[in-house]
């Protein structure tokens, strides 16, 4: 959760594995659908189906159970995109993300002597829980950036990038493991308005959201100032087939849409195309590297080379005690390019 205010008193197992999915509702998914369940809601929604709306100073309280025992792990992607890790936080016990099966456990719970209380910014939050039945580091994917901080920030930004960095937290544990689920709520302004929101999620990038006939940008973020009533809404993303629909604004609130492409149809087998070699240099030793989202081995000897294709790449550095490298490429020769990351 954005701002909560604490008031005292990818890859998975091996190549042969089915890579985490990402997911216009959930944001990751298990695609082999293991036998661990997780459910995450907030306390003005039981069901886990609807988006309820919060004042800037209430309180929350998010819920979760589990069928087996597992340690659940909670991130908040916050309107603008960055991420909050909400569970462990500084205040937590070093067992008070784990829960039994069958129960449902709660945080705050009462009596732990804090609570939660929204801030800002308004808009749409997504709350997602990560059960595992064996404990994850996420020191490589989110740390706090004061001594103060309670909560820790996630490197990455937006959906896509929490779902990338988790995708190489569970890389080492066995696929069938661990799974997730999601919960909405809209953070609302404090007095009475006139407009509404609308937040259009996808499983896609580069997606475009058109409502009512006109362009309103990408997805994946929210869209505010829009007067109340029903419009055709269409989203379009390269090499999918159109999602169209209807969506209903109301005032004071945000709707939110999941639009879930599937492929128009497979593309026939490209020409294999000319390799480049990169010559990646970076003065941390063992870290791992990952080409658009495969992993290409480790930094030996101050460098790795990599063999890629023509056009743009995505090149991720990951090493314990560093903030998590990702940068975008555009190879068109052989090079050399240099990467230390920042702790």
């Amino acid at each position: 959760m954005k701002k909560l205010l604490m008031i005292p008193a990818a890859l998975l197992l091996s190549t042969a594995a089915a890579a985490p999915k990402i997911s216009a509702q959930s944001i990751i998914v298990n695609p082999t659908q293991p036998d661990l369940n997780v459910s995450v809601r907030i306390n003005k929604d039981s069901t886990g189906s609807q988006n309820p709306a919060y004042k800037i100073g209430e309180k929350a309280v998010i819920s979760t159970t589990v069928n087996r025992d597992a340690y659940v792990y909670l991130f908040n992607v916050n309107p603008d995109g960055s991420v909050d890790q909400i569970l462990p936080n500084r205040l937590s016990d070093s067992d008070s993300n784990f829960v039994k099966a069958g129960t449902t456990k709660s945080f705050p719970a009462e009596g732990d002597g804090f609570e939660y209380t929204i801030a800002g910014p308004i808009g749409q939050n997504k709350v997602l829980a990560l059960a595992s039945l064996t404990q994850l580091k996420l020191d490589q994917i989110s740390s706090f950036k004061t001594s103060q901080d309670q909560f820790a920030t996630v490197n990455a930004k937006n959906q896509a990038g929490l779902a990338q960095a988790l995708s190489i937290v569970v890389t080492p544990i066995p696929q069938n493991s661990w799974v997730s689920d999601t919960a909405f709520y809209t953070v609302a302004a404090q007095n009475p308005v006139s407009t509404g929101s609308l937040f259009v999620g996808t499983n896609v990038d580069n997606a475009t959201v058109i409502l009512n006939g006109q362009r309103l940008g990408g997805a994946n973020v929210t869209y505010n100032n829009l007067r109340p009533g029903s419009y055709p809404v269409r989203v379009q993303a390269p090499g999918y087939r159109d999602i169209a629909t209807t969506v209903a604004i109301r005032a004071g609130t945000t709707t939110n849409l999941n639009a879930e492409f599937a492929t128009v149809a497979t593309p026939a087998p490209a020409p294999t195309p000319s390799q480049y070699t990169v010559s990646l240099r970076s003065n941390v030793a063992g870290a791992r590297v990952f080409v658009d989202g495969t992993e290409a081995g480790t930094i030996r000897n101050g460098g790795l080379d990599l063999k890629v294709s023509r056009g743009g790449h995505e090149i991720v550095l990951v090493a314990p005690g560093f903030r998590t490298f990702v940068g975008n490429y555009n190879v068109t020769k052989d090079g050399q390019i240099t990467i230390n990351p920042t702790r």
